[in-house]
């Protein structure tokens, strides 16, 4: 039986690329069933068409949250989507849609959580001087990348990087971990202790 995932993007959706190419690898029990975007113009609803995956843009200027979350959740409802996983979606999500799915979201953040959350991650590492970096995917919860965390990949900073070169690394790392990730969680049995995703 394969999970019904719903991917929310902003741009490229390079990580729902990944995800999606695994799943036809044979590598994933899921279907992508729904890719939503807040933006029309998001190169990732055309690279989901080209899969054959159904789209919706829901654009979010001129609408409150909750509007625009209502229309989201109406997609993804209307899609029976189990699963949503976050690929570059450039929104903070509200209790409420959070809510509507308890600890069925998925995110990728390009950095090793809790370390440099929020935006340009890899450039705040980079800029921080670390020796290591990396990527997490975890479950999305009321905060700013503050769920539990799933899976983590880390990225050796070499003395010759740029933030550039280092964010190219950590993407590629970010492709694996994300489809290790969601396999993991659909065919492994899991619990949350506290803070902490247990597996087993």
């Amino acid at each position: 039986m394969s999970a019904r995932v719903g991917v929310l993007l902003s741009g490229r959706g390079s990580n729902f690329v990944a995800l999606q190419e695994a799943i036809l690898r044979g590598e994933l029990p899921a279907e992508v069933v729904l890719v939503v975007s807040n933006d029309p113009e998001a190169p990732g609803l055309k690279k989901a068409a080209s899969f054959g995956i159904p789209t919706a843009a829901i654009p979010h200027r001129g609408r409150k949250r909750r509007e625009h979350e209502e229309l989201v959740l109406a997609e993804l409802r209307r899609a029976e989507v189990e699963w949503v996983c976050l690929a570059g979606y450039m929104r903070l999500l509200s209790p409420h849609l959070v809510g509507a799915f308890p600890r069925r979201i998925l995110n990728i953040h390009p950095s090793l959580l809790p370390a440099f959350p929020g935006l340009d991650a890899q450039g705040q590492a980079f800029e921080h001087g670390v020796r290591v970096s990396g990527c997490t995917v975890h479950l999305v919860d009321e905060g700013l990348d503050s769920g539990p965390i799933v899976v983590q990949r880390t990225v050796r900073v070499e003395d010759g990087d740029t933030a550039e070169t280092l964010s190219a690394r950590i993407l590629a790392e970010e492709h694996r971990a994300y489809a290790e990730a969601l396999r993991r969680l659909l065919t492994e049995s899991w619990r949350v202790e506290g803070r902490r995703l247990v597996f087993g």
